[in-house]
């Protein structure tokens, strides 16, 4: 059994032949310009739900990222309030084991010594209410607007956090507590600087007192040894959402992106291709009596 071919059939053949042609050029040509493999989903809906799925997770790193940038300025307050913290606690000191020489001052120089222990506590008192984007960052999530009111009593609730995510199971604490630092009402470091001060003034041997000077600086000093192990912490995971950023990045992009000088190979080549097909059927395909008669 023959299959006769009319002319019809060939132009009609040659037609959708060079329609197919155009169309995966007219594709290449998108692909060049958008420099996307996917720029609908219906081009390739497994790999279009490949890339949400890598989206959604650089996404989430990129939300982890910031938590450990916050966490780490929170930290970086903390850090550089205690290391000013320690630096006065340590002229407390001083003047505090020179006012126990009672013999070798004058009133007039314990009246000095006792007035720059009062400015001494008052920057204490400044410190102590440090923070950080309005937030107080010795009272964890008090929202009274100082760590510690004049009377030297802490606002701060009991085990109350201010914590940063910065992976999907790890936790950083980012505050300090503020009751371990300056201790609390008649035990904190206010409430003992106003005592050596009143020593001083009324004649009384200062020396008893370095004893509990000494035991609040080693809780300064431990609070800020466990800042400085939280912000280890921060830096650590840092560096792991930066390598998870750029891993993410090299995936989407393996899932999304072109070869440009591939996708331009291929371009120009189908345009050849093209323009070929074009010339062959123009050759191939014979006029008909009715493109005479027109």
């Amino acid at each position: 059994m023959f299959t006769r071919v009319t002319n019809a059939t060939q132009t009609l053949n040659a037609q959708n032949n060079l329609q197919a042609s155009l169309q995966r050029q007219a594709a290449l040509y998108d692909q060049a310009t958008s420099r996307r493999l996917i720029t609908k989903p219906s081009d390739d809906p497994t790999a279009t739900a490949s890339a949400l799925s890598v989206r959604s997770d650089q996404a989430a790193n990129a939300q982890y990222a910031r938590n450990a940038d916050n966490g780490d300025a929170w930290l970086s307050t903390a850090d550089s309030t205690l290391t000013s913290v320690e630096a006065i606690m340590r002229r407390v000191r001083d003047l505090t084991v020179q006012g126990s020489n009672d013999g070798a001052l004058s009133p007039e120089a314990k009246e000095s010594v006792a007035t720059e222990l009062d400015g001494l506590k008052k920057s204490l008192l400044s410190l102590a209410n440090t923070t950080y984007l309005g937030r107080n960052v010795f009272a964890g999530n008090s929202n009274a607007g100082v760590a510690f009111q004049p009377d030297y009593s802490f606002t701060g609730v009991a085990g109350s956090t201010v914590d940063r995510s910065v992976g999907p199971d790890s936790t950083v604490r980012v505050d300090s507590d503020g009751s371990a630092v300056f201790g609390v009402g008649a035990s904190s470091v206010f409430a003992l600087i106003d005592n050596t001060v009143s020593d001083l003034r009324t004649g009384v041997n200062t020396g008893p007192r370095l004893g509990e000077i000494d035991d609040r600086m080693k809780a300064i000093v431990g609070e800020h040894a466990e800042i400085g192990g939280r912000q280890t912490r921060i830096d650590k995971a840092k560096d792991t959402l930066a390598l998870n950023s750029t891993s993410l990045e090299s995936q989407r992009s393996s899932i999304e992106d072109v070869d440009l000088s591939k996708v331009l190979l291929d371009l120009k080549t189908q345009d050849v291709n093209y323009q070929t097909a074009i010339a062959v059927t123009a050759r191939v395909l014979q006029p008909t009596l009715m493109d005479f008669l027109r």
